[in-house]
């Protein structure tokens, strides 16, 4: 018999009754009875009551637990009574009559309580400090078991679908590509260093060109970064992905069964099923106002510029003359909302930046609203065609450059289908976004550069590079977009060195910027490199869907609070000159550092 337990807390049933069994666990609730004490103990696959006589031996060491105390336990399994039958418990039907308790670990006091609500465990700093106890709690609990179980769900579909998995390393080289290194300094060549990777993006490219087809890896990633709700700082998890002689068409194909069966093996909600719809980039930012549309939001934006060209509504009249645009947002149903209501809208609209809110109502009176008397009829009825709208509904007009309009539509647009609860609940909705632009403008300095991923390939290849105004090139580079959470870009990667050094060249570098950049990519596609691509989902946004968890830091293990800090192991940590010395190293803090170090 093992000498800890014999079931496990979550199994027991009807059918076990009468038989003596041996349970190890935490107690997680204490109810004093008068005549009988009762515990229920937990582990990670259930809960099973305890039912202590005072008669027996162990009573006193039962009233002395503490909570979260780690015992065994060895008694008898009876069935309860049916009127303490217990039917939100899958072991609600029996109890164990105890005949012997040893204690295994003892408990101290506890910082919050397990058994409490979200408000009783306290704030997020105390969590972290005890993270191991944080993860005792049911919904902690459950979401991390959530994750192991969403990765070994993966590794089995890339499998099945002929990948095979690879590791890359940790210690690389710096890149730059996009966000801050994490360097680690060399002992052994003194004033170098290495750097920890922001994404496997080099070597699963260099795999393909060795003649590996398929990859496939759950690749940490590390960034220095600061952090969201849906970003932590420092390190994160992606389904890293890369395959030879493929289209765009074939990866969408790939990642669309993987999701599609995640989603739907992991929830019992709604999904769209493959093929996802896809967007393009520009009609993402028009029709939605971001590149990351929450498609369960019903409310769409249209490009109304057009109808107010020669307007006598001087608002709009300034911006158009100033190369901007006017967005319109039709809302069904919008007038019977007080007045109240739109003057909070304008409110938050000028909150996000903008001069104002225009807004027209229609109504059985006829039109109303602040621009009404500056329209003209053919303005309002050009309105009405591009947007549908009917007597009862309204539209809100954002005026200003492209991109802030967009965002500032966009805002808007996710707060009225909050406020008006038009939001789909109990869905997943996809989308694919497609077509960036491979350049854009730089605000500061006006130089063209790269929009997003300088490896991916133009569409159009060399002779778009030759002969197109390089604003309006496409990349073949696209995002995976779940209910207005980016779970990964990806591309089509530039395989030719010749199409990559032009690329370069338009972004400003030269050929020997590329090659002392990227020798070991550069290099390697000089010695027949297939056309590839791939994509990286994160992991960790993927769960936190999944799990219905609004911060990110809520299904990983050992998150890093807001400001990259592991409160429970006390990292970032000072370390000894004698270790600084054989790394070469010598510590320089600025003024407000060095002061509050020796205070």
């Amino acid at each position: 018999m093992h000498p800890f337990r014999t079931h496990t807390c979550g199994v027991l049933r009807k059918t076990d009754a009468g038989r003596v069994v041996r349970l190890s666990g935490w107690v997680f609730r204490k109810r004093d009875h008068g005549q009988l004490l009762f515990l229920d103990l937990r582990d990670q696959y259930g809960i099973t009551q305890i039912v202590v006589d005072p008669a027996n031996r162990c009573f006193e060491t039962a009233t002395r637990l503490r909570l979260e105390t780690v015992i065994t336990v060895t008694g008898k399994v009876v069935e309860r009574d049916p009127a303490t039958i217990n039917p939100t418990l899958p072991t609600g039907e029996i109890e164990v009559q105890a005949e012997s308790i040893v204690i295994q670990g003892p408990c101290e006091a506890l910082p919050f309580p397990i058994a409490g609500t979200e408000e009783e465990a306290g704030p997020e700093e105390t969590r972290l400090r005890y993270r191991y106890l944080d993860l005792r709690r049911e919904r902690l609990h459950r979401n991390i078991l959530l994750r192991s179980e969403v990765i070994a769900s993966i590794r089995r579909r890339m499998l099945d679908l002929g990948f095979h998995e690879f590791q890359t390393p940790i210690l690389t080289s710096s890149s730059p590509e996009g966000a801050r290194d994490f360097l680690v300094p060399s002992r052994l060549h003194p004033g170098r260093f290495y750097a920890l990777p922001q994404a496997p993006q080099q070597f699963k490219q260099l795999l393909m060109i060795a003649g590996f087809d398929r990859y496939f890896q759950i690749a940490p990633c590390f960034r220095d970064e600061d952090a969201r709700a849906d970003r932590s700082p420092g390190e994160f998890y992606q389904l890293d992905i890369e395959m030879s002689f493929v289209t765009q068409d074939d990866i969408f194909a790939v990642v669309e069964e993987v999701l599609s069966g995640i989603f739907g093996e992991f929830s019992s909600k709604k999904r769209d099923l493959p093929p996802f719809r896809r967007i393009s980039f520009e009609e993402a930012l028009v029709r939605y106002g971001t590149d990351k549309p929450d498609l369960r939001n019903p409310i769409e934006i249209q490009d109304v510029s057009d109808l107010f060209r020669r307007t006598g509504f001087k608002v709009f009249r300034s911006v158009l003359d100033q190369d901007g645009v006017v967005r319109a947002i039709p809302v069904a149903g919008i007038a019977a909302q007080p007045r109240s209501f739109f003057d909070k809208l304008v409110e938050y609209a000028q909150s996000l930046g903008a001069g104002g809110l225009a807004y027209l109502v229609w109504s059985a009176d006829g039109v109303r609203g602040p621009p009404a008397k500056f329209m003209s009829s053919a303005e309002i009825q050009g309105v009405v065609e591009r947007t549908g709208v009917r007597t009862g509904d309204g539209v809100f007009f954002v005026s200003d450059q492209a991109k802030k309009a967009n965002r500032i539509a966009g805002e808007i647009r996710m707060k009225l289908g909050r406020d008006l609860e038009r939001i789909e609940q109990e869905v997943y909705r996809f989308c694919w976004i497609v077509d960036f632009p491979m350049f854009e403008r730089d605000e500061e300095t006006g130089q063209i550069v790269f929009s997003h991923n300088p490896f991916s390939m133009p569409q159009g290849g060399m002779d778009a590079l030759l002969h197109q105004d390089p604003l309006t090139i496409k990349a073949f580079q696209y995002d995976i977009v779940c209910n207005g959470v980016e779970l990964s870009s990806g591309a089509i990667r530039n395989h030719s060195p010749e199409i990559m050094v032009k690329a370069f060249e338009i972004a400003g570098y030269s050929r020997e910027d590329v090659e002392m950049k990227f020798p070991a990519l550069f290099n390697a596609f000089r010695y027949g490199a297939p056309p590839h691509g791939g994509i990286a989902p994160g992991i960790d946004r993927l769960v936190m869907l999944l799990a219905g968890e609004s911060n990110i830091r809520e299904v990983i293990a050992f998150p890093l609070n807001q400001r990259a800090q592991d409160l429970m192991m006390g990292a970032p940590s000072v370390v000894t000159e004698r270790q600084l010395r054989e790394l070469h190293l010598r510590v320089v803090l600025p003024p407000k550092a060095a002061a509050s170090a020796t205070s």
